[in-house]
């Protein structure tokens, strides 16, 4: 029964990177996301409450959101027929990751700089919440690949990792508890209502951020940059606030050999390429990690399966 189950979930797995693949992320108001978006937005503004509640009040709408972002997706694990979840689970994991979307985002940042500066600042700031207004051709790139390579956390591993560990509920809590961070998780009036959120990203994304930074490891031995990545690693990999995406962008850029800059915050790497020369490279390694991602994915939830058949859990 558990090894059928362990199948049915590496099936799920397989196809909803291929669904990824072919329909990448819909822009639709009925996506899950913007629906999930929708509903932060309505309870996350800091003026709906006092003060002195709005740390307690983004503790509890923190467990509501996840709860209800995540119930359809534990009704269709639990009570769906299999040939149902076969057909359903795909579509609903899908949602919780973006690998197509993560790409071709990336990539329009470098083609709008074709087409002027401007452009380009107008493109990026759909990826980045900083000011980009005297942003240069360089500061541009930066933030596009700097994105990328956070969001191989964010938005590829640790969601997969949680679908093979949690099953398709706990990649629905991860997806939550992201996009809360993503829409909270600032310094400003947002700070006290969105402090769970913040620490909670935090918490579920330890772990899977170190598990890509050693993917990204295993990659860069099979270019000669092992070491090199491994020193700017150490060197840069607390100079970004959080103790999470530094790491990641640290590895990736002594491996590829570039430097990272958001302005007056942070310079990681050293500026060996151009990130017009050096772009492509960083791709290769972002769909590098996501293979392995997947291979250790489908590889976890084989252990795990061995492990429940061993003790008879």
């Amino acid at each position: 029964m558990v090894s059928s189950e362990i199948a049915l979930s590496v099936l799920v797995l397989l196809a909803a990177l291929v669904v990824d693949r072919l329909f990448g992320d819909p822009h639709s108001a009925y996506h899950p996301i913007a629906l999930l978006g929708r509903f932060i937005g309505w309870w996350g503004r800091p003026d709906l409450f006092l003060p002195s509640v709005q740390r307690y009040a983004g503790i509890v709408l923190w467990l509501i959101t996840a709860t209800l972002f995540a119930l359809p997706f534990y009704v269709v694990a639990k009570t769906a027929p299999w040939f149902l979840y076969l057909l359903l689970a795909p579509f609903l994991l899908k949602s919780c990751f973006a690998w197509r979307s993560l790409e071709e985002h990336t990539l329009a940042v470098v083609a709008a700089l074709k087409d002027g500066i401007e452009n380009g600042r107008d493109q990026v700031k759909l990826l980045v919440s900083r000011n980009t207004a005297q942003f240069d051709r360089y500061h541009i790139l930066s933030a596009g690949y700097e994105s990328m390579t956070e969001n191989l956390t964010d938005s590829i591993v640790s969601p997969l990792l949680f679908f093979s560990v949690f099953g398709l509920a706990g990649s629905a809590v991860y997806r939550a508890a992201n996009t809360m961070d993503a829409m909270l998780g600032y310094r400003d009036e947002r700070e006290r209502i969105g402090w769970c959120a913040a620490r909670m990203d935090d918490l579920f994304n330890y772990i899977p951020a170190r598990i890509t930074v050693l993917l990204l490891l295993v990659y860069f031995i099979s270019c000669g940059r092992f070491l090199p990545a491994v020193q700017v690693m150490r060197r840069d990999g607390r100079k970004r606030p959080g103790f999470n995406g530094g790491i990641v962008m640290a590895a990736m850029a002594g491996g590829i050999g570039i430097q990272f800059e958001k302005p007056g915050v942070y310079r990681i790497g050293d500026r060996e390429r151009t990130l017009d020369e050096a772009g492509p490279e960083i791709i290769r390694a972002a769909q590098a990690v996501t293979l392995m991602g997947v291979i250790l994915a489908v590889c976890t939830l084989f252990l795990l399966g061995a492990l429940i058949n061993s003790t008879g859990i």
